[in-house]
């Protein structure tokens, strides 16, 4: 049963935010230092740009973008630690800004490579510290250990010092600590960079588990498109700071962000290049296998199939579908040359 329910607000609103940066320039010279105390120069950088983004209580939400789309701006926002330059923003119904205090009791954020545990002690007594700062009754950090230590596999480290853990078990008990105080949104900003598959797989199993099982509200980042595939049914990708998609993976996949459905097709026959076939690309041709790309927006690819399969000396044929990084890195590519 999840423990937090469908509730009829959202868990996040994000309403028109836009978040402008001012950077300072300086140059390395002598004459440019003095030419900087003079007349300093500024950059105006719009990290978000009229963002609108919902997530309803219980949704696993994938965020992605390319370096500098906003994702961490985000977090950053609807965690209150920025204000936005414009727009309305609510996490649970509470202004971030406002209600940072409140707001924090009931929300966890674990920036990777980040950590609060201390470094000389065991991460028990990590725990321990942030039972009795945060006050959180008894009962209640009783039952969040329990399930975090299930579900993170903690048993075997509860008493090692933080320092001596490798970099999964370090993640593992990070987000350990972030779900003792039971809250029911939490942002995680690229949990699993520099893990292994091993340390991946554990961390994403038990992520799924706590969507699952608490229903809990759980907005990550990641460059790792598989990662969030494996994770989240519901990607959002931002460009430039604002919101390019928001659908399914398979959406995604399949074209409907606008940008062609690109399967390949490998061929295996009797040798020999085979003859064109009308909406088809031949890529490559080896040892009696051929690999051919078609776009599934201007050719049907059943009547491409049957045309291959009339072709003499065929063997078998596979269609490949295009890996997601693929697909998302053609839309990073389209859209940086917008």
């Amino acid at each position: 049963m999840q423990k937090y329910p469908a509730q009829d607000i959202p868990a996040l609103a994000v309403e028109d935010v836009s978040k402008v940066y001012w950077q300072w320039q300086r140059g390395g010279t002598g004459k440019d230092v003095l030419k900087n105390l003079l007349h300093p120069q500024k950059r105006r950088v719009q990290a978000l740009d009229a963002l609108n983004l919902t997530v309803n209580a219980g949704e696993f939400v994938a965020y992605a973008g390319a370096n500098g789309a906003g994702k961490s701006t985000t977090i950053k926002i609807l965690a209150g630690i920025l204000q936005p330059s414009e727009g309305r923003v609510r996490v649970l119904g509470m202004d971030p800004a406002k209600d940072r205090v409140r707001l924090m009791a009931r929300i966890g954020v674990l920036f990777g490579q980040r950590s609060e545990l201390w470094w000389d002690y065991p991460v028990i007594a990590s725990y321990e510290w942030k039972r009795a700062v945060w006050n959180i009754p008894q009962e209640k950090y009783d039952e969040m250990l329990n399930f975090a230590t299930e579900i993170l596999e903690l048993g075997p480290i509860l008493n090692t010092f933080a320092r001596e853990l490798s970099l999964g078990q370090k993640m593992r008990a990070d987000l350990g600590m972030l779900l003792l105080h039971d809250p029911q949104v939490i942002f995680l900003d690229e949990p699993t960079l520099g893990l292994d598959l091993l340390a991946k797989r554990s961390l994403i199993r038990a992520l799924k588990t706590l969507n699952r099982q608490h229903g809990t509200t759980i907005l990550v980042t990641s460059h790792d498109m598989d990662d969030l595939q494996e994770m989240a049914d519901r990607i959002v990708l931002l460009s430039r700071g604002r919101l390019a998609y928001d659908g399914t993976f398979a959406a995604l996949r399949h074209g409907e962000a606008g940008q062609g459905g690109q399967v390949r097709i490998r061929v295996q026959s009797a040798g020999g290049t085979l003859p064109p076939v009308e909406g088809l690309r031949h890529l490559s041709t080896q040892n009696g296998e051929s690999l051919y790309a078609l776009d599934t927006q201007t050719t049907n690819i059943n009547q491409a199939l049957a045309a291959i399969a009339t072709l003499p000396g065929i063997r078998d044929i596979e269609i490949q579908q295009p890996s997601i990084e693929d697909v998302i890195a053609r839309l990073y590519q389209s859209w940086a040359a917008q």
